[in-house]
């Protein structure tokens, strides 16, 4: 039986409940084989991060040229990329690599509110965007790519502004907002549909990992970019149902489930 790849290109959370560690449980999950470009180590846990460590720019281009040479992948998803060289880096690799289907989850501010990506690298963000299949920020780093205030965004109107920067589709995330309505907005060249769910609270951890993994698993098997984005969400949905509490902090980790045959949508 043919074996099918998908690659993400982020960095490894030692808790286990994001970044790589995510992306590969999301999957395996839909019946894929991880392959993995590690950008950075980070020492950390359901409270907190302690230390970040990004790996030299020859060793994430060593990681990626031994996996291509070897596999043959479809489909990549980048994640925490961390500084401007590293973006700069994985963007030229990706260019030169065009038979990728390309996941851009835009890793730029922590739940907590943090910034993991300074002016520079943000910048350097946007050829990446432009080379993207698909790009899935949540609501405050659409906020950042658009130069506007989160509190101001209009959910449509945000997610055609952000096509504007050269993705084939736009996924925007719609977890950070409020309501009792959680709204998530697909837009490409064909229009804009939402997703809609009743909101649930929650302190998640990896979450938008889980989802852009999914979303590049499906892509992996086959599924066009819309069709794709609808079965990562059936399957993310049911990833909450099945979370885990994990560490003191006790955070809520997707845990992505098979997707059922009678959810496929094709």
């Amino acid at each position: 039986m043919k074996t099918t790849y998908a690659l993400t290109i982020a960095g490894s959370d030692s808790g286990g409940g994001a970044g790589i560690q995510a992306d590969l449980r999301a999957f395996h999950s839909q019946g894929v084989f991880g392959l993995s470009v590690l950008t950075a180590i980070t020492a950390q846990n359901t409270t907190s991060v302690s230390a970040v460590h990004a790996l030299p720019l020859s060793m994430i281009a060593a990681q990626f040229d031994a996996v291509l040479s070897d596999f043959d992948v479809c489909v990549a998803k980048t994640g925490m990329l961390g500084n401007g060289a590293t973006v700069a880096e994985v963007t030229r690799l990706l260019v030169a690599a065009p038979q990728l289907k390309l996941v851009v989850d835009p890793v730029m501010i922590a739940s907590s509110g943090a910034r993991l990506l300074d002016a520079e690298a943000e910048l350097a963000l946007r050829p990446l965007i432009a080379r993207a299949t698909i790009l899935t920020p949540n609501l405050p780093e659409a906020a950042v790519l658009l130069g506007i205030d989160e509190r101001e965004i209009d959910l449509r109107a945000a997610a055609s502004s952000l096509l504007a920067l050269g993705a084939e589709a736009v996924l925007l995330k719609g977890g950070h907002g409020s309501g009792d309505t959680l709204t998530d907005v697909y837009c490409d060249q064909f229009g804009v549909r939402e997703y809609r769910t009743p909101r649930r609270a929650f302190r998640g951890h990896g979450t938008g990992c889980s989802l852009a993994s999914l979303i590049a698993a499906r892509l992996a098997l086959g599924d066009e970019t819309a069709v794709a984005v609808a079965n990562a969400i059936a399957v993310f949905r049911r990833a909450i149902d099945h979370a885990a509490i994990v560490g003191r902090g006790e955070v809520l980790v997707p845990m992505p489930q098979p997707l059922e045959q009678s959810s496929l949508r094709r």
